[in-house]
């Protein structure tokens, strides 16, 4: 093991299965016994070609507006991430974080695949980051992805841009007195989710599985489905607690009651859901009988949800209820 104080060294082979023991000797050793950045004053601020800095703790802070928020928490061994971005943001990141207390990026968790918010993987990967994710965002962000609405692949990562460390259901590791738990968020969006938390800070970091700003969107070909989401939600909630604070990819850092509502609208939508499948019904049929309709949030595409959520239950059929066939 480590000893306390030593810094994160990076990894350049994709490791396809770091469980407990494996990411606390790489990773725990490296940056327990830390102490924390000195306060930063709260507030907000603009940063470069429209990236924002948004004080939650004064340790952390939600760069906004580079794609998917950024979660970065400052330490006296250098900065750790929750996502990294879209690519065309990568120059005013690297500046807005420069102008954040840390130095360079030890560590970088990837909340899931999807390129806003992994673009800036590769650079910060070949700078010296430990790229953490689940085990099968490690295998998209290596062998690429077919996108049926466009009809092509998206190409791997480069090396550089690859999780280095990858976990399957749970783990954890320190920093100085705070702990960082992570865990899997089973096909809630993609295949690959997973939420980052800050318990000693009473924050998580939540990626796509819960959006407040934007229609919530289910990956379907990348593995996500109403259900997933639903009980991905409900282990949010459990995490969580009355004071607990949640940083979703797009929008406000937000408190339990939003998630609770966004929990309980995709149980009624998952119900409605269930009826019609059952009956063979398709995703023009489901429209037309309105279930979509008198819901507690209007969607801004509410047919282009009920598509995605409608194919996501075909690859799901066996668990609507006891006796389906």
């Amino acid at each position: 093991m480590r000893r306390a104080g030593e810094t994160i060294q990076p990894d350049t082979t994709p490791a396809r299965n770091a469980g407990r023991r494996a990411v606390l000797q790489s990773i725990a050793g490296g940056l327990a016994g830390l102490a924390l950045a000195p306060l930063a004053k709260v507030g907000f601020a603009a940063t470069s070609d429209n990236v924002t800095t948004t004080t939650v703790t004064p340790q952390l802070k939600v760069l906004g507006g580079a794609g998917g928020n950024i979660l970065v928490l400052s330490t006296d061994a250098g900065q750790v991430l929750v996502d990294s971005g879209a690519a065309a943001a990568n120059e005013a990141v690297l500046a807005a974080l420069r102008d954040l207390p840390g130095g360079k990026v030890a560590a970088l968790f990837n909340t899931h695949w999807h390129l806003d918010q992994v673009g800036g993987n590769d650079a910060l990967g070949r700078s010296g980051a430990t790229i953490i994710a689940h085990d099968k965002t490690r295998q998209r962000l290596s062998a690429g992805w077919y996108i049926p609405s466009e009809d092509r692949y998206e190409k791997p990562l480069p090396q550089a841009g690859r999780p280095t460390k990858t976990f399957f259901t749970t783990d954890t590791t320190a920093v100085g007195k705070q702990r960082i738990d992570y865990g899997y968020l089973l096909e809630a969006h993609t295949d690959g989710d997973i939420y980052v938390s800050f318990p000693d800070a009473k924050v998580i970091a939540v990626g796509d599985v819960v959006s407040p700003q934007r229609d919530p969107v289910l990956d379907w070909f990348g593995g996500g489905w109403l259900g997933g989401r639903v009980d991905a939600l409900a282990k949010l909630l459990e995490l969580g607690g009355k004071d607990t604070r949640y940083v979703p990819s797009y929008g406000p850092v937000i408190g339990r009651a939003e998630v609770q509502a966004e929990h309980d609208l995709m149980l009624e939508l998952f119900n409605r859901f269930v009826v019609h499948v059952r009956m063979g019904e398709s995703a023009q049929d489901m429209e037309a009988a309105g279930v979509m309709d008198g819901l507690s949030r209007k969607f801004e595409d509410p047919g282009k949800f009920l598509y995605a959520a409608h194919k996501g239950f075909w690859a799901h059929h066996n668990k609507l209820m006891p006796d389906i066939v």
